[in-house]
């Protein structure tokens, strides 16, 4: 069985040679170890050997995205001329300023990239107070027209060949508001201000779900992963509320891929075992990444046995542990993986980690670990 096979397998519940195995960001095909891009930590001569295990071991889902084009530019959210991007660089860090006219109000965001950190800071969010979100969320909808261009997709299918697959990310109603605010401010207004937090979800929604269709129409048996659910997890909100700002949004989205024979899977950090129904519920193929406790507040195990025939379970390894447990530990924590990942049956499971280290110096221990993944996943 290959590697592309193993994985579309899995999504469909069917019988693996053995259980699927993927580093997450890292995939040996969106990293370009020869970019000489000084915010590039790939080209650390210490990435290679990791860059090399992926392409060669790992069964690939490659991040990606797809974008509707009309008038040779990509469809977004917000009508031509109302926002403008501006790119300064300061020593070793990359600054981006957003502006959006909403109305009579300037709204502004101040984003901050660091040459040896692959991950990017909001230090300016663009929505400040409430009349900030009322002034965003009367913002006229764009005018949702195009044609997908799938060709970057093409194209990694036959890169990838047998290796492999893309995987479509798509921002939720929840994450494309919830980003533009700081925690506090999101919580707040998400807790207090029902109706003017949910007028803005629906405005999200109606380019999202628009957006999903398009591409879900030109690239249908594709596999997904629906971003955002994760801001309305607990502590931040009450499992009502999850009910209202994700599920009765992400029901949509799964439905849109599901009709398209795709593979929708929701990706949700932390607590999850108060929302897991409202998850199941949505029809999604999966779900990653079930962090253990203390990260989350279930076992993979308690998820396999509860909703496990439905779901194919993406996990369940700490980026954290990658990096700082000593791999005779780690090894023991994948092994761990591997058995409640795949007790008792069910629909499928990829073991995957959280995340990854994203600085630019890559340690031996974290290599050493990544190579644990591979000899648990081959002797299986």
């Amino acid at each position: 069985m290959n590697r592309k096979e193993r994985l579309y397998h899995t999504f469909q519940g069917k019988t693996v040679d053995r259980p699927a195995v993927n580093f997450y960001e890292i995939n040996g095909y969106s990293e370009n170890p020869d970019d000489p891009d000084k915010y590039n930590i790939y080209n650390d001569p210490g990435w290679k050997p990791l860059i090399d295990l992926a392409r060669e071991k790992t069964d690939r889902m490659v991040w990606t995205s797809a974008s509707v084009i009309a008038g040779g530019r990509s469809v977004g959210i917000y009508p031509d001329g109302i926002q403008s991007i501006r790119v300064e660089e300061t020593g070793d860090s990359r600054h981006t300023y957003t502006t959006v006219k909403a109305g009579a109000r300037t709204l502004t965001s101040h984003a901050v990239r660091e040459k040896d950190l692959n991950t990017t800071w909001c230090v300016e969010h663009l929505i400040k107070d409430l009349d900030d979100l009322k002034a965003w969320t009367a913002i006229p909808d764009n005018e949702f027209q195009g044609a997908a261009d799938i060709s970057k997709i093409v194209q990694m299918e036959k890169d990838l060949g047998d290796t492999g697959c893309p995987m479509l990310d798509i921002a939720d109603p929840l994450c494309i508001v919830a980003y533009n605010m700081t925690m506090e401010d999101y919580t707040v207004f998400a807790m207090t201000e029902k109706k003017v937090f949910r007028e803005a979800l629906d405005k999200a929604a109606r380019y999202t779900f628009w957006l999903t269709e398009q591409l879900a129409a030109a690239l249908p048996g594709r596999a997904w992963r629906i971003v955002g659910p994760e801001f309305a997890g607990e502590p931040y909100l009450p499992p009502s509320l999850f009910h209202e700002y994700v599920y009765n949004y992400d029901k949509i989205i799964v439905e849109i891929v599901n009709k398209s024979g795709g593979y929708p899977r929701i990706h949700c950090h932390g607590n999850l075992r108060s929302i897991l129904d409202d998850i199941a519920a949505t029809g999604c193929m999966g779900i990653d990444p079930v962090e253990p406790p203390p990260q989350g507040d279930v076992e993979l195990s308690y998820v396999r046995e509860k909703y496990g025939r439905q779901l194919v379970l993406f996990g369940n390894l700490e980026a954290s542990d990658i990096e700082n447990l000593k791999p005779e530990l780690f090894r023991e924590k994948v092994k761990t993986a591997l058995d409640e990942g795949t007790r008792g049956g069910g629909r499928g499971f990829v073991l995957i980690p959280s995340a990854c280290p994203y600085g630019r110096k890559l340690s031996s221990n974290a290599m050493r670990n990544y190579e644990v993944m591979i000899e648990e996943i081959e002797h299986c």
